[in-house]
C-alpha cells in the first residue's frame, strides 16, 4: 500500500467528488456537523464487533469498520482545516508527560 496520510486524504476528496457530494445541492452534505456525525455513528460500528464476546473476530468486516472511521476522521479534519498527521504527533509528545 504505502500511502501517507496526505495521499489517503486526497483519495477520499476524489470518492467524495465523484459522488457528487461537495456540491451544493448534494443529498449527503459535507460539512463538519455531518461528518461528525458519520464518524461516531461508524465508530459505534466498530463496537458491534465487540458487543457480545463473539468467539471469533470477523477481521474483514472489523477493518472495514475502521477504514469507514478513519476516512472520515480525515475528511473532518480536513474540513476543518486541521492538519491531523500534526496534531496526531503533538498529542503523542504531550501524553508523554500526563499521568494516568
Amino acid at each position: 500500500m504505502g500511502k501517507d496520510l496526505n495521499e489517503i486524504t486526497q483519495l477520499m476528496h476524489r470518492f467524495v467528488s465523484a459522488k457528487g457530494w461537495y456540491k451544493p445541492d448534494s443529498i449527503h452534505p459535507q460539512t463538519p456537523k455531518n461528518i461528525a456525525i458519520s464518524l461516531v455513528l461508524e465508530a459505534s460500528e466498530v463496537l458491534e464487533h465487540f458487543q457480545w464476546e463473539k468467539p471469533t473476530l470477523d477481521k474483514d468486516s472489523l477493518g472495514s469498520e475502521l477504514a469507514d472511521v478513519a476516512l472520515y476522521l480525515v475528511q473532518l479534519a480536513q474540513l476543518c482545516d486541521i492538519d491531523l498527521e500534526e496534531v496526531i504527533l503533538k498529542k503523542l509528545d504531550q501524553n508523554y508527560t500526563r499521568e494516568w
